[in-house]
């Protein structure tokens, strides 16, 4: 086979699977709270902006109601839960991921007891019963509110999105992670990367200071709290060096350094407490017999005046709290101080301290090192919780950044750097593990009946991601598995314990490893055991990219000639040469340390058993032992590379080691809370998409119902006036009104069901009928116009016939040929004539009969007459008398004649030589060949211009009708039009 074929067809292999032309560049961000979510979007000429909804909001509740077969979102489902809670779902972000029995689903059921929550029989999960047959799962109702900010999002963009950045919680595990890309997958969504919520909002914190970083780490504290849960972040910014493709570029980064969280702590226990406050007063207040906590419609009412209620008490001392119509058609009205509200949530005040505890605990630093410690989220409004945050940090809080909208602009700024469709700035960041991950597995042990149980940390804690590691299982030659978990968790209390869930991840089986070991047998072989390789990739997510043995084998003179020989061995170092050749020159050259960090070793001792790479470089000798021991045996090894130099010089071969790796077959099989798949996945798309359809037809049909009732009040209240009676017969007339009369009829009593094909229809009847009338008034009042641009062309046109004639006539050149002028001429006079004539068979027809001077002839005479001017025009303006040329190279060669007794001015020659050769280059082609625009900008005001200006100058071109100089000399040269 021809090398150079082969090449050719890996480079056409390559070039088809490169990436399509992209639809559409735009990206978009979601902040998904469990409260409100924000929805940022990047556009080509649109850099990050937030898309508001349909209220014209930047922000929408994330609620999601049924009613009557019907969905609405945001306010409207808000709204709607008031008078139908059961049918109204919010705060559904805390639900993912977790089973029935975990604390924090038992916590949402104690918080709103009139959800029916019912466990999945085969996941063992939430899901709601919203009637009989209809149950719906927090991934499923995440799904279409996520759905609806993807419309939010293509509304503000006018363009199809299908990528996006999501913010989760930093707290969330593997599973709730993967459930959350789940309703990104129903919803349609691709999604770039979940980005843990505090590093959104550091990220947009650092791309507007980055001008402020230096190689110096700087410690901000993003201190957020949000209607759910509370998180405080230690971030590190300072510059680093990176090297891509064999360049060293600095650009700043972001390092999550320390976190800490409060999973219960937030906006939303204050209001659930406000809530039951205002139910005891209520009750006190003895106006019905009815327990108001037993009214759930009641409840959320109380819910709603209560959330209000506390946001108005972050401004004022006191404020009253007003329900009308409460209970049995009671009105509640109550006085409520700060104090009251303060001294209800006295306990959760004590906490705000707990996050920071932990960050600065995890980070390994204290205050005193922090520059600045910044609010985030709603719930930092609170007075007492600034009060609080004030005495434990003892400095300045920072307001300096948009709390609610913040990590959408982060999160959209990192999706743009993500997509191929635009380039920003770089901006690393690096964010940090917070529950350490480990392998578990059994090890046999000679002596011992019972194997061994060892555990090795993959991932410990705040270790950065992303990132990659190899764990290296040296003593097993049979086929073994090992479980994947959860490890170093004591800092965790009971109660978060339980609610991270199951903490075994996966069970791995490895299978073929007695074939695999047996197959690379030899003296001349050296095992390097089983390699493991995981990922924690950017999302957070831990990933079992593949399992390989892993031998290095020394090539026996034979098989390295036969190698050698080989036709493929040829073929792959000319394909690599092709490829990689250019880089290796780089490198070579390029000397610099690589400084990205998890950059794997190559070196991995045996005895490490089951260690990953990090581990490995702890047990290694410190480096002042390291190399003296180097040197020894580079000085024992010395004679033997002598000797093998020697060999070499006698035509004997140096031994060659080459690398093999034989893939292992592996099965991961995942614990814990189990995915949204298969046939389960299956049935939510079909059901979401059956919703989707159901709402396009509504809206539809809304949209032809509204344009069918405009279409008839509009057509009813235009045959009242003049121009459409005079344009139209009475039978006419008539009929249009009978016809708008039934529509109007069938509308308000059997047509306020219809199907969105029968309003189409009607309004495709309604348009057929009243379309020559609305036609023939529109030519009727456009008309005139028309008429007058065509008289106004023509006698512009004659004037310029008439100055172009003198321009010719006066020219011994002659600027334009009679042949082009007659052309005019005729044009104008056959444009007159049918002027005239149609002027005189319209004048003779009815208002209501078809027009026959139409604007759309009117136009297209104009465009003749225009096409005709303009040919002329753009000849005078390039036209140049050969006389004045002829002067021109005269004077030039005169000048050269006289050298040697004038000096000349260098630049001043230089132009002239370039017009001259110019000139004698036109004059060598002829002149140039002018070709007839349909189209053009210029008017017949700028013709006239052009032609009235002088045709001489001291430089051979036509002057510029821009300049001006002015005096009694300007009104003599112009030709009168």
């Amino acid at each position: 086979m021809d090398i150079r074929f082969c090449v050719s067809f890996l480079l056409m292999v390559v070039l088809l699977l490169l990436p399509s032309e992209i639809e559409s560049v735009a990206v978009m961000s979601v902040d998904l709270g469990s409260e409100w979510m924000k929805i940022a979007i990047v556009s080509p000429g649109v850099p990050m902006e937030i898309a508001l909804n349909k209220e014209s909001k930047r922000k929408t509740p994330v609620t999601i109601a049924f009613r009557d077969g019907e969905r609405t979102f945001g306010e409207d489902a808000a709204t709607l839960g008031v008078r139908f809670p059961k049918n109204s779902y919010s705060y559904l972000l805390e639900l993912l991921g977790k089973r029935v029995d975990n604390p924090v689903v038992q916590l949402y059921k104690q918080r709103f007891p009139y959800y029916n929550i019912v466990p999945d029989p085969e996941r063992d999960t939430v899901l709601f019963q919203h009637d009989s047959e209809t149950l719906y799962s927090p991934e499923e109702l995440l799904a279409m509110l996520l759905h609806r900010a993807r419309e939010f999002a293509q509304d503000s963009a006018g363009q199809p999105i299908n990528e996006a950045v999501l913010t989760v919680p930093g707290f969330f595990n593997q599973a709730e992670r993967r459930a959350l890309l789940k309703a990104a997958e129903l919803a349609g969504l691709k999604i770039l990367q979940l980005m843990n919520d505090y590093t959104a909002v550091a990220l947009n914190y650092g791309i507007f200071r980055r001008k402020d970083f230096n190689e110096t780490p700087q410690y901000i504290m993003f201190y957020d709290m949000g209607a759910t849960s509370t998180s405080a972040a230690i971030v590190s910014y300072q510059l680093v060096k990176t090297k891509e493709k064999g360049y060293v570029e600095t650009n700043p980064q972001l390092s999550i350094i320390g976190v800490g969280y409060d999973r219960t702590l937030g906006g939303l226990e204050m209001q659930l407490r406000l809530r039951d406050f205002l139910g005891k007063k209520f009750n006190e207040m003895k106006k019905t017999s009815n327990d108001v906590f037993k009214n759930p419609r009641a409840m959320a009412k109380l819910f709603k005046e209560a959330g209000r209620l506390k946001n108005v008490l972050s401004a004022n001392a006191d404020h009253f709290a007003q329900v009308e119509g409460l209970l049995d058609e009671q009105d509640f009205k109550l006085q409520v101080m700060r104090e009251d509200f303060e001294t209800l949530c006295s306990d959760l005040f004590d906490r705000v301290k707990g996050p920071i505890d932990q960050a600065l605990k995890s980070s390994g630093l204290t205050l005193d090192v922090i520059n600045h410690v910044i609010l985030v989220g709603a719930g930092t409004r609170v007075p007492k919780v600034q009060e609080k945050l004030s005495e434990i940090v003892a400095m300045e809080l920072g307001k300096s950044i948009n709390t609610d909208e913040a990590a959408a602009m982060g999160a959209v700024y990192k999706a743009a750097d993500l997509s191929n469709g635009f380039k920003v700035k770089k901006f690393l960041t690096k964010d940090a593990v917070l529950f350490p991950i480990q392998v578990v597995f059994e090890r046999d042990v000679e002596g011992s009946a019972s194997p061994k149980h060892v555990k090795r940390t993959l991932f410990g804690p705040m270790n950065p991601f992303p990132q990659k590691k190899i764990l290296t299982f040296n003593k097993h030659q049979h086929d073994f598995s090992f479980y994947v978990s959860y490890a170093e968790l004591d800092h965790l209390s009971h109660l978060e314990m339980q609610a991270l869930g199951p903490l075994n991840l996966s069970r791995v089986e490895l299978t073929g490893v007695a074939e695999a070991v047996a197959k690379h047998l030899g003296n001349n072989v050296e095992s390097k055991g089983i390699k493991a390789h995981f990922s924690m990739d950017e999302s957070g997510l831990l990933n079992l990219a593949n399992v390989e043995l892993v031998v290095e084998k020394t090539l026996t003179e034979e098989e390295l000639a036969a190698q050698e020989e080989s036709p493929l061995s040829k073929l792959g170092s000319t394909i690599s040469n092709f490829f990689t050749g250019s880089e290796e020159k780089k490198e070579e050259k390029v000397k610099e340390k690589p400084v990205n960090e998890g950059e794997e070793k190559k070196q991995e001792p045996e005895n490490n058993e089951g260690k990953t790479k990090e581990e490995e470089r702890k047990d290694e000798k410190p480096p002042q032992q390291g190399r003296a021991e180097e040197t020894e045996e580079k000085k024992k090894e010395a004679p033997n590379d002598a000797k093998n130099a020697s060999k070499a010089g006698n035509g004997e071969r140096k031994p060659k080691v080459v690398v093999i790796k034989e893939e292992i077959t592996s099965f991961e099989d995942k614990l814990g809370v189990p995915d949204l798949k298969g046939k389960l996945l299956e049935e939510a798309r079909n059901k979401i998409e059956a919703l989707n359809e159901f709402d396009r037809q509504r809206s539809r049909r809304e949209s032809a119902l509204n344009a069918l009732e405009s279409f008839v009040f509009d057509a009813q209240g235009k045959l009242w006036l003049d121009e459409y009676q005079a344009a139209a017969t009475e039978e006419e007339i008539e009929k249009i009104k009978q016809s708008c009369s039934e529509v109007s009829d069938w509308l308000y009593d059997k047509g306020s069901d219809a199907e969105a094909a029968t309003y189409e229809a009607k309004l495709s009847e309604l348009k057929t009928l009243t379309g020559p009338l609305y036609r023939r008034v529109k030519e009727h009042m456009e008309r005139p116009e028309a008429l007058a641009a065509l008289h106004s062309m023509l006698n512009g046109s004659s004037n310029f016939l008439a100055s172009a004639r003198n321009m010719t006539t006066d020219s011994p050149d002659g600027l334009f040929t009679q042949v082009e002028l007659d052309t005019l001429e005729k044009v104008i006079k056959e444009t007159q004539e049918w002027k005239t004539t149609m002027e005189e068979e319209q004048s003779s027809l009815p208002p209501s009969a078809t027009p026959k001077l139409t604007v759309k002839s009117i136009t297209e005479k104009m465009a003749l007459l225009d096409r005709e001017v303009k040919y002329l025009v753009n000849k005078a303006k390039i036209w140049k008398p050969k006389k004045l040329r002829d002067d021109i190279v005269k004077d030039t060669a005169k000048n050269e004649t006289d050298e040697e007794v004038f000096p000349k001015n260098e630049k001043s020659d230089a132009e002239k030589e370039a017009k001259i050769e110019s000139e004698e280059t036109q004059e060598d082609k002829g002149e140039p060949v002018l070709e007839r625009e349909e189209n053009g900008s210029e008017t017949l005001e700028e013709a006239e211009a052009t032609l009235s200006q002088p045709q001489e100058s001291t430089t051979g071109l036509p002057e510029d009708t821009s300049s001006n100089s002015g005096g009694e000399d300007d009104a003599t040269t112009h030709t009168e039009l």
